[in-house]
């Protein structure tokens, strides 16, 4: 990743960091790392992947974008953001809801032609109906019978969209099930994904990686090999927000 992305990124794991302080306690100085719920490899594990001889010169970069950044966190009307970011959005970012309204929709056209980008699975219709079977029921959701073999693929319905193509809500032998909840029941990249029948089984094509919300890493580098800045990539991900030095 370039530079200034590493330093945009710096500023979305500090503002996170902090907003889990400020909420954990107010005027807290420390907070345990396992109340973070971050997933980072460790200086060892760095090393085999990059190699020891890229190592020095990486986590150099790092090093930099995190002291470049000293101090510097995202705000809204005065109050931490939660900087929510994905690796590859399915073409354009999500809206977010009334908690979070500096998440407004953004193109991302670069995207698409990032590899992997589209994802191709299939399954007979036996081990459809068991993995959607095996989704936990929602908020509010009664218990409802299994799902039939037989009922696949005749019964999937999406019944709504968000803007970019992401599922909201996709119905399944009678079951309404969010998109976000179809995702990860069936092992996709992300929700936007469109579920169509191929024999007599089920075919899945989805665009994009992650759940879609804030800053695409992605569009973020390639904006950022056109000579956009780190503050530039961030109040055009995050809107309406402050850049605020602690």
């Amino acid at each position: 990743y370039e530079p200034e992305v590493l330093k945009a990124q710096a500023v979305i794991a500090r503002t996170y960091i902090r907003k889990q302080m400020k909420e954990t306690k107010e005027g807290i100085l420390e907070i345990q790392e396992s109340a973070l719920d971050m997933d980072y490899p460790q200086l060892d594990q760095l090393r085999q992947k990059w190699g020891t001889e890229e190592f020095p010169a990486l986590y150099e970069k790092l090093e930099i974008a995190v002291k470049d950044t000293k101090g510097m966190v995202m705000t809204y009307e005065g109050d931490y953001i939660d900087p929510m970011f994905c690796r590859t959005s399915a073409g354009m970012t999500r809206r977010g809801d009334e908690n979070h309204p500096y998440l407004e929709p953004v193109e991302c056209p670069g995207d698409p032609q990032a590899p992997g980008f589209t994802q191709i699975l299939a399954w007979d219709a036996r081990e459809f109906a068991q993995l959607v079977n095996q989704i936990p029921p929602g908020a509010g959701e009664a218990e409802t019978a299994a799902i039939l073999p037989e009922q696949i693929p005749e019964s999937i319905q999406i019944v709504e969209r968000e803007e970019g193509g992401y599922v909201r809500q996709i119905s399944i032998g009678g079951r309404l099930l969010s998109g976000e909840a179809v995702q990860y029941g069936l092992g996709l990249n992300s929700c936007a994904f469109e579920l169509e029948g191929q024999g007599d089984g089920v075919g899945a094509r989805v665009r994009g990686s992650g759940h879609g919300y804030g800053l695409s890493q992605t569009e973020a580098n390639r904006k950022a090999k056109e000579g956009w800045t780190a503050e530039e990539i961030l109040k055009h991900f995050y809107k309406n927000i402050e850049l605020v030095a602690e």
